[in-house]
């Protein structure tokens, strides 16, 4: 049985087990770390240039589009990676930024996907994954003692899946939480970003867990869903943890 690839979450220390080539895109304020068959950069950077200039020439004429905190109505005319993430955020209940990684992640993997059999993009903790084996995500939640202990092992499946991360304490996304990592997998790497801060947002202390997660269960779009907050975590879904 081949071993599970290890995944870096919110940094990059760990390697790839396996065949597989591992290398970092960096575009501006994008900084991907992408796992594939084969050396695959300067394609790779062809896909964030492009998805950049499409988003930022749309927030040019949508400003509301950078700033809302609640969903906006959609709109046909928008670019593909902004009508993606109107509907993630719509479904979550949050401002469409809040997908805005892990659209990016699935959009650049997706294309990628082309030229290799297996992907792994991983931005700023926001994954999109495509994988013949089981992968193993390694937990990182801020000075939680379950940090570097535990990670999720998935099996992304034929068409690839999102592995999403928000903090309340960990990072510069926004969230009116206090959760150290609420991570969500979802068929969709923009859903799965959009609820890991809507489910976030509903967390303020260990004792909220029970809710989030049960709000969480309510959604058909969320296979599965994990809340850290200190040394308490609580899971749902299909996550399944496994001790380093």
């Amino acid at each position: 049985m081949k071993s599970p690839l290890f995944v870096p979450r919110s940094y990059r220390g760990r390697h790839v087990r396996g065949e597989r080539r591992a290398f970092t895109v960096q575009c501006r304020d994008t900084d991907l770390w992408i796992a594939a068959d084969v050396a695959l950069e300067p394609a790779a950077r062809r896909a964030v240039l492009a998805l950049r200039t499409e988003l930022e020439s749309y927030i040019a004429l949508r400003r509301e589009f950078l700033n809302a905190l609640t969903p906006l109505p959609g709109d046909a005319d928008a670019p593909p990676i902004a009508r993606e993430m109107l509907a993630a955020a719509r479904l979550a209940g949050v401002g469409p930024m809040a997908a805005v990684a892990g659209a990016i992640a699935e959009a650049v993997g997706r294309e990628l996907l082309e030229s290799s059999s297996e992907v792994i993009v991983e931005n700023g903790g926001d994954i999109f994954l495509k994988s013949e084996r089981p992968v193993l995500a390694e937990v990182f939640a801020g000075n939680s003692p379950l940090s570097g202990k535990l990670a999720y092992e998935i099996e992304t499946g034929a068409s690839g899946c999102g592995l999403c991360t928000s903090s309340g304490t960990v990072g510069h996304s926004l969230s009116f939480g206090k959760t150290d990592a609420v991570t969500i997998l979802s068929a969709s790497a923009a859903i799965a970003d959009a609820f890991a801060t809507a489910v976030g947002n509903r967390v303020q202390n260990k004792d909220d867990i029970p809710a989030a997660l049960e709000y969480a269960k309510k959604h058909p779009e969320i296979k599965g869903c994990a809340i850290i907050v200190g040394g308490a975590i609580g899971l749902c879904g299909d996550l399944r943890v496994v001790k380093l």
